[in-house]
């Protein structure tokens, strides 16, 4: 039985290792000292022929599952940033590093994506070899709210997605349910919540003579996928507008579009930091044609700017501010319009300020 007695419980069952978030006060966010604890055990486990698998889940102030994880400790990287704390560097340094890890696992990694999978906790679930979510899921990358960017790895699985899936995913940072998340190349199986507990103690209690074994009764375990809730007639929409040249184009074309969903988005879009919606739409553009370690390591780059570009003018800082620190949801964006971005700013964020040798993501290959 596991103990719970820190925000990562690590646990060794049979032939498989069990990590269950369990900071849920906190919606499972991700601390400096959970992203070193995950490191550490997926790291033995890697090294241990006796380890199959790993599965990871998160918990709820009523036991586990029904919550994964909502990002990453938003508080902690605005009291950072205005203190000067280093740990805000080694932060994201680290986190991009795991994500990594988890990417390019040699074991399956079975995530329960079920409740909230947001930010972070898409980037420890993401490099998954199976993403298995719920009718509870509730997915997104929703960092343009608060003047950031889709980062752990963003850049790489949303530029994946069908169509142009990803710029609407990481521009508006909507949510999606578990049969778009499917549809959408972000998950792999559905399983019922209710099911949940009984896969994760069989886990546990099977025994397999290798790993190909493993795999192949872990895919006899899943069920249908939902429809996707996202219509042909959205789909078409997004790819028709997600796909124009810039920000300020996008914008202006769902304002001027007749269709609800097209007003709709054009207004959700007016409420994102108008210099961050010209750097995602950059970022993901850029991501198609790159590795999961080039992205990754641009991804180190842009969130560095973010925090240190304009000093005292952070759209982050000022984006966490209205939202989770005053909470008056009125963030003051510099520049106001998305008309007023010049694209020398937004260059800027893409020009690292390390040379390759010293870059704190150098090893990543």
């Amino acid at each position: 039985m596991s103990i719970f007695n820190g925000d990562i419980v690590t646990e060794l069952r049979g032939q498989v290792g069990f990590i269950t978030l369990n900071r849920p006060r906190a919606l499972n966010a991700l601390s400096l000292g959970m992203v070193r604890d995950l490191t550490v055990a997926l790291k033995a486990w890697a090294a241990d022929p006796a380890v199959l698998g790993v599965a990871i889940r998160g918990s709820n102030k009523d036991g586990v599952f029904g919550a994964f994880c909502a990002g990453g400790d938003i508080r902690f990287l605005h009291q950072a940033a205005t203190t000067g704390d280093a740990d805000l560097e080694a932060f994201f340094t680290e986190e991009y590093a795991l994500n990594h890890l988890i990417h390019s696992y040699p074991k399956p990694y079975i995530a329960f994506m079920d409740g909230i999978v947001m930010g972070g906790g898409m980037g420890i679930s993401q490099g998954g070899s199976v993403r298995i979510v719920t009718e509870r899921t509730k997915m997104a990358m929703p960092e343009t709210i608060i003047g950031l960017f889709p980062d752990v790895g963003g850049g790489y699985f949303l530029s994946r997605c069908p169509g142009h899936v990803g710029e609407w995913l990481a521009l508006t940072g909507d949510t999606i349910g578990a049969g778009d998340a499917i549809a959408f190349s972000l998950a792999d199986h559905f399983l019922s919540a209710e099911r949940q507990a009984g896969l994760w103690d069989a886990l546990g209690a099977q025994q397999w003579a290798d790993g190909a074994g493993f795999k192949a009764w872990l895919g006899q375990q899943f069920e249908a996928a939902p429809a996707a809730a996202t219509t042909a007639d959205v789909r078409a929409q997004i790819d028709q507008f997600f796909a124009l040249a810039d920000a300020k184009a996008i914008v202006q074309s769902l304002e001027a579009d007749r269709q609800d969903w097209a007003r709709a988005t054009g207004a959700t879009l007016r409420k994102r930091s108008p210099l961050m919606l010209e750097v995602v739409l950059e970022q993901v553009r850029r991501a198609r044609s790159q590795t999961l370690a080039e992205d990754l390591k641009m991804e180190r780059d842009l969130v560095h700017r973010c925090f240190h570009l304009r000093p005292g003018q952070s759209e982050t800082v000022e984006g966490i501010r209205a939202l989770a620190v005053d909470k008056d949801h009125s963030p003051r964006w510099n520049p106001a319009r998305v008309e007023d971005v010049p694209a020398s700013l937004v260059a800027e964020f893409f020009t690292s300020p390390w040379p390759a040798a010293q870059h704190p993501l150098r090893e990543l290959v």
